[in-house]
């Protein structure tokens, strides 16, 4: 396992090939990279470019995002084993990339997204504030759902949160999908699985329902090598997930490079939103982190993990090409570094508040209408709950 996902590597894919504009108070305004070649099925064309250029602001931007993500996650993970986080808690760390370069190519309120209960970091380039998050794993008021949600439930607009339910999100991506088909917004809905919940049956189905209608749809199935504890080789018998939608183009990505992954997430949408139909992508990645939280980690050794640590962390290497370009001084970064330390110790602070939810909120938000006020079933037969909204919370 290990050596094939090392052999994604391509020695150069971290060196910046030149810097391409002119230079601004000693820093360079844009810089070209070079990308892993994508894998392409069923696509006529050579699929998007090698050589990708970020400016400046969308490199430092991208960099503090990925780095808020990954602090905020072992945050959460050091307050899920002090008791503070119950239930599930499944972490992005690793991953970082996916999320940052997908929503750098998504168009601001026309895309649409879902993802599966690895949530956290979508959550946050789409709009979530680090606090936000952080007190919605502990049910805190002030969480992103006022902590009834909890960590597989976030949502924010145009991000319908994650699904607690493996493989489910994809079905309902898909009737997003067609939701922008129907009233006609050229936008496009984007549904993300893991390789373990690949062969859910529900996953082919919608391939299917999405070609006839060639509704516009991007999949995204984000191999990270294990679905739990059991490798891709173990469980799936055609491990090219981006050729699993049979007559649906694919295309393969390094998700461990930000940029690779925005350009590939252009390129997808680009199909989708001109009404050639759907895509099925698959990211090529790697979790630092156990499935969750009570995860052992026993069917892979610490040597693994470290060397994937060492040679793919999609941040660090940024981080490289960044200074190496000359795109920012290691001071710039560490002073960005500093404010997203801050920002995390703040939202952790701010988490561990005592401001838990009301009881009286147990009947909100099952009706739509704020004004539709009936006594609602109980667990206790003859015992109803009375629905005491008198304003949205959030209106508060």
């Amino acid at each position: 396992m290990l050596r094939k996902i090392l052999s994604f590597q391509n020695k150069n894919i971290f060196n910046a090939l030149k810097v391409t504009s002119s230079v601004s108070k000693n820093f360079a305004t844009e810089a070209t990279f070079e990308t892993k070649d994508y894998k392409l099925h069923l696509f006529d064309d050579a699929g998007p470019p090698t050589k990708v250029t970020v400016t400046r602001d969308d490199a430092l931007r991208f960099y503090k995002q990925m780095l808020t993500i990954r602090r905020f996650e072992t945050a959460a993970g050091a307050m899920y084993k002090e008791k503070l986080i119950r239930g599930f808690c499944h972490l992005y760390n690793g991953q970082e990339a996916i999320c940052v370069g997908m929503y750098g190519a998504m168009r601001p309120n026309l895309d649409d997204l879902i993802t599966s209960y690895r949530c956290h970091g979508f959550a946050h380039v789409m709009g979530a504030s680090v606090s936000g998050i952080l007190c919605e794993l502990v049910g805190h008021i002030d969480g992103t759902q006022r902590g009834k949600g909890g960590s597989m439930h976030i949502y924010v607009p145009h991000f319908y949160g994650g699904n607690g339910i493996v493989g489910a999100q994809v079905p309902l991506g898909a009737g997003m999908a067609f939701a922008h088909k129907y009233r006609g917004t050229n936008g496009v809905a984007i549904a993300l699985y893991g390789d373990g919940a690949s062969n859910q049956g529900q996953i082919f189905e919608a391939f299917n329902m999405s070609k006839l209608w060639d509704i516009p749809m991007i999949y995204v199935c984000e191999n990270n090598g294990w679905g739990m504890s059991t490798s891709s080789e173990r469980s799936t018998a055609n491990t090219g997930y981006y050729t699993r939608g049979d007559n649906i183009p694919g295309i393969w990505c390094d998700g461990m490079d930000v940029l690779a992954v925005r350009e590939a997430t252009r390129y997808a949408i680009e199909h989708a939103a001109s009404g050639k139909g759907p895509v099925v992508m698959e990211l090529a990645t790697y979790r630092f982190v156990g499935h969750s939280m009570t995860d052992p980690g026993l069917y892979r050794t610490r040597d693994e993990v470290q060397e994937m640590r060492q040679k793919r962390d999609p941040i660090t290497h940024f981080k490289e090409k960044i200074i190496e370009s000359e795109l920012a001084s290691e001071e710039e970064i560490k002073k960005l570094e500093a404010d997203v330390k801050k920002e995390v110790e703040d939202g952790v602070k701010k988490a561990k508040g005592d401001l838990g939810v009301n009881m009286d909120e147990l009947t909100w938000d099952i009706y739509a209408q704020d004004d539709y006020l009936v006594d609602i079933r109980n667990t206790v037969p003859f015992n109803t709950l009375k629905h005491k909204r008198v304003a949205h919370p959030q209106n508060l």
